[in-house]
């Protein structure tokens, strides 16, 4: 495969190297990828997308209420955060960013959603660790304890294959109850994960959300030229 490659941004954070680059994919049209890179690992891809925005998609479909409140936990690329936006029920949408360097990204229009995101009044970024704000006061500084209509979280790799080991509490019964505090009546807990369905994770979610599932999302890999697979979790309280 015949790669051009740039190097657009490279920062030092407590939780690794932070690495903004793009490729050209000439095997692919010439296609333009964009990659986030913590360390040695990536944490997204522009190439692949398609779990990012079903997460948004799945997630805002349980809701019937003609507008919506909506957090984003994890700005990344944004094509969970974009994705939200489509669905014109959304009055404001929350996106929590550990990384301000991200939000930069975005906001200096050096990934392909950055002017999109940045110029629609409902969005607002909120520097901050979505792990710790979950478990404290909440995701609007301005309105400690304010509920939404729908969290969708995309940060970690999976319940158990997480970016940082401070994530792991909320990986619990403790930590999802500490979460719904910040949810409205019938609110929608959303979640992408890259690995199968996780029963034990599952069981947790169940036995705080009355209403659970996980659907698995397929996808093409053209690198691999094969099918790939990811899971969405999907939560729902009661009214």
């Amino acid at each position: 495969m015949s790669l051009d490659f740039e190097e657009l941004d490279f920062q030092e954070t407590p939780l690794g190297d932070l690495t903004l680059r793009r490729r050209r994919m000439r095997s692919l049209e010439n296609l333009e990828v964009y990659e986030v890179i913590l360390g040695t690992g990536y944490l997204m891809s522009s190439l692949f997308t398609t779990v990012e925005i079903a997460l948004a998609d799945f997630g805002l479909a349980l809701l019937d209420e003609s507008k919506l409140d909506v957090v984003v936990g994890g700005l990344g690329l944004g094509y969970t955060a974009q994705a939200a936006l489509r669905d014109q029920r959304v009055n404001s949408l929350h996106v929590v960013e550990i990384f301000p360097q991200v939000i930069s990204w975005h906001e200096q229009g050096l990934v392909p959603l950055g002017s999109e995101l940045t110029t629609d009044p409902r969005c607002r970024y909120l520097p901050g660790d979505f792990f710790a704000l979950a478990a404290a006061e909440g995701f609007d500084p301005d309105n400690p304890g304010r509920r939404f209509h729908a969290i969708l979280l995309d940060i970690d790799h999976s319940p158990k294959n997480l970016i940082h080991e401070r994530h792991r509490p909320f990986y619990s019964s403790e930590g999802l109850r500490k979460l719904t505090a910040f949810l409205r009546p019938e609110g929608v807990f959303a979640m992408w994960s890259d690995d199968p369905p996780d029963e034990e994770f599952m069981s947790l979610l169940r036995e705080v959300f009355p209403e659970t599932e996980a659907r698995i999302v397929t996808f093409y890999n053209p690198l691999q030229d094969c099918e790939s697979k990811s899971t969405v979790y999907l939560a729902q309280l009661p009214s």
